[in-house]
């Protein structure tokens, strides 16, 4: 009667939807697993099960009214999980055969994501050798019987969906003390929330999770605002989308690879969401490669329309250059406005407003989304065709170990055309609620902390160069808000990790992305954050080592998921995709970085396998060379090449800010921590400003030339 019961509530309170195998019986020894999202996720686990629970319960959960008066019509436990007595009593009625239900985070989610998994809770599914059944819950926590904590939004009627997964054991992890046998349990526990989180989400588009964001968070939410100072809502987000949607769609085929050259502002995330939602694919130009990076865009992905503003163009001093592009038609948007008619507007205000769904073009989640072009710091620019599931994955994975909210205020200086501003620094928050800031150029080393501070941000992403530059010039306080100061895309000093925390209380978190996987690959998160390493890889994401003949620790890291490319689009072929594949087979990415993954699952990068020269027939990192001439000169930037040498294989050459650093520096170091003399630089060179690209990587191609050219 109570399942009757519980069933004919579910259908009244949720529109909920059940997936995955039920077991029709419990084995001998059962552990069901979940996340906890409400005060409602055990009845409703109970009624989709075709046996009884008991009920591990945490001591202050039941101590409350409304929870403690639900309890009284299941079987429970109420257990302390810091007690030892109560874990030794939990295994005792597991091994006794009664099916238990337990909520390893303990508490019901504040946040909308998990919580910290409890090391009790989880050890005693290794030191039973119990069945696990996971279960997560998805979209319970804006129900009404959510925890009280703003500003998770609620509905009266939510989505929500519990999916099943198929049981599995967990063996009893090694370790020297039980201390650290409960951890790694632990451990294992949160990555297998982590990944049903990830794996519960279901595939769709950019635009139509645009629409599921603007139903949840409501029209009248502020969403995004830029250095006009003018917030723009999710309404007037969603209207400027569906106006240069249907103007651009006027000037471009279905599926037609179009130009994008936009600075940071908010008409930019108007006309991608636009984009997206006419079947448009906009590739992402990088305007700081100059004309001849420009015309490579162009040229290798069949460019032939480009919209941009001439404001801009103005202000970034652009117009020249773009004057010098061939084959392909320049649109401004400025020049676009008058040509929205009345008609247009009375089909925007009266139509496309009420069902934005109906009226644009069917797309599907394997369909390509997004143009963006390699860096081209260690060759000429590759177009990397990501589809809308590759960064929608890309997205729900990032949110599976991290906890974004719309309690969060993004800063996002990082340009749009970088893979990491448009994913992580504009479409993240656009999907989960959160408010951000577009500043148009990183460069601003005192602007971007000011912004930061005056705009009460709490998220900010940054290459090491450019957070190092922030903390030289920054306030004490303007980091005061920051959660989350997120950096990648090259190796973290020691110098700018102490600097932050030491001026601001603030730990930097490392991550790993590459272009070609939409990009983050790996992360560090505040719940599992190791010194030195770039995170753990992401939920979904497999990946394989390739062994390198003279590196004895690791190897190249191939990796194969659905935030993978589509794929390439090269020179010799211009507009012919090549999907991605490697010695593992199709489907494999070579991210061509060497790394070393650890015990626990943390990823360090060792180098890239372009960045080792072979000097007298052996292997060295040119990012040891750069670490022996950081711990020199610690405050200036230094960057290592090679070049051939018919007498060593390669030599390699060392360029340098700091004009007073010579080769017997670098040797006196070298010596004292213990690195070979082969990892000295043969020569150093002054150059008073190292070569860089729009995104703040050094440019080496440029480099490789000025070495050669010195070398003759």
């Amino acid at each position: 009667m109570l399942k009757a019961i519980v069933r004919l509530l579910a259908r009244i309170l949720f529109r909920l939807r059940v997936e995955g195998p039920i077991p029709e019986r419990a084995p001998e020894r059962l552990i069901v697993i979940a996340n906890h999202q409400s005060f409602l996720d055990g009845l409703l686990i109970q009624m989709c099960l075709p046996f009884d629970l008991t009920w591990v319960v945490h001591s202050t959960i039941a101590a409350q009214p409304l929870f403690g008066f639900l309890l009284r019509a299941v079987d429970h436990v109420v257990v302390d999980a810091a007690s030892p007595l109560a874990m030794k009593a939990m295994v005792h009625v597991i091994e006794s055969g009664k099916p238990v239900a337990i909520f390893p985070e303990g508490r019901i989610t504040v946040t909308g994501s998990l919580m910290k998994v409890y090391d009790g809770l989880a050890f005693l599914a290794a030191r039973t050798g119990a069945k696990l059944l996971p279960v997560h819950i998805e979209g319970a926590v804006y129900s009404i019987f959510k925890r009280p904590i703003p500003p998770i939004p609620h509905m009266w009627r939510p989505n929500v969906t519990l999916t099943f997964f198929p049981m599995e054991t967990l063996e009893m992890p090694e370790g020297r003390t039980g201390k650290e046998r409960r951890r790694k349990a632990s451990d294992h526990i949160r990555r297998g929330l982590e990944e049903m989180s990830f794996a519960s989400q279901k595939p769709t588009t950019i635009f139509d999770a645009f629409l599921e964001a603007v139903e949840l968070y409501g029209r009248d939410a502020e969403i995004i605002e830029d250095i006009k100072f003018e917030p723009t809502t999710y309404k007037g987000l969603l209207r400027g989308a569906l106006a240069l949607g249907r103007l651009t769609s006027r000037f471009t085929a279905e599926g037609e690879i179009t130009g994008v050259m936009m600075p940071n502002a908010a008409p930019t995330a108007m006309l991608l969401l636009g984009m997206f939602a006419s079947k448009r694919v906009p590739a992402m130009i990088n305007f700081t490669s100059g004309v001849e990076g420009m015309r490579n865009a162009i040229q290798v992905a069949r460019i032939k329309t480009i919209f941009t503003s001439r404001v801009f163009l103005e202000k970034a001093k652009l117009t020249d250059k773009v004057a010098q592009l061939e084959g392909v038609t320049i649109h401004c948007l400025e020049d676009l406005r008058p040509q929205f008619t009345l008609l247009d507007k009375l089909w925007l205000i009266l139509i496309a407003m009420r069902n934005p769904k109906e009226v644009m073009q069917p797309c599907k989640p394997d369909d390509p989304a997004v143009v963006l072009f390699t860096s081209g710091s260690e060759g000429k620019p590759k177009g990397v065709v990501l589809s809308h599931r590759n960064i929608l994955a890309n997205v729900n994975q990032g949110r599976a170990m991290v906890e974004f909210s719309n309690r969060d205020k993004f800063l996002t200086a990082l340009p749009l055309f970088h893979s990491f501003g448009l994913t992580a620094g504009l479409l993240i928050p656009l999907i989960t609620g959160a408010r951000v800031f577009l500043y148009p150029s990183p460069l601003h080393y005192r602007m971007v902390p000011e912004m930061a501070y005056d705009r009460d941000c709490t998220v900010i992403f940054g290459t090491p160069t450019f957070l190092g530059h922030y903390a030289k010039h920054a306030h004490p306080y303007d980091f005061y808000r920051i959660r989350y100061a997120v950096t990648g895309a090259e190796k973290l000093s020691e110098n700018v990790r102490q600097a932050w925390f030491d001026k601001f209380g603030i730990r930097l978190m490392e991550g790993y992305g590459v272009t070609e996987c939409a990009p983050i690959i790996a992360i560090n998160s505040p719940m599992n954050l190791k010194k030195g390493s770039v995170g753990r890889i992401v939920p979904g994401l497999e990946y394989k080592l390739e062994p390198v003949e003279g590196i004895p620790h690791g190897g190249i890291l191939h990796v194969r998921g659905p935030n993978v490319m589509l794929g390439y689009l090269l020179h010799d072929k211009p507009g012919e995709l090549r999907p991605p594949s490697s010695l593992f087979g199709p489907g494999w990415y070579a991210t061509g970085d060497v790394v070393d993954i650890d015990a626990d699952g943390f990823v360090t990068i060792l180098a890239r396998i372009k960045r080792f020269a072979k000097v007298a027939g052996e292997m060295v990192s040119l990012e040891v060379v750069e670490q022996i001439a950081q711990a020199v000169s610690p405050d200036k930037a230094h960057a290592a090449t090679a070049i051939s040498s018919e007498r060593r294989g390669e030599t390699i050459l060392l360029f340098t800010e700091d004009p007073n650093l010579k080769r017997e520096h670098l040797l006196a170091v070298a010596r004292r921590d213990g690195h070979a003399e082969v990892a000295v630089a043969r020569s150093v060179s002054y150059l008073q400003k190292l070569p860089r690209l729009g995104s703040g990587k050094i440019d080496y191609l440029l480099l490789r030339q000025i070495a050669q050219e010195r070398s003759a």
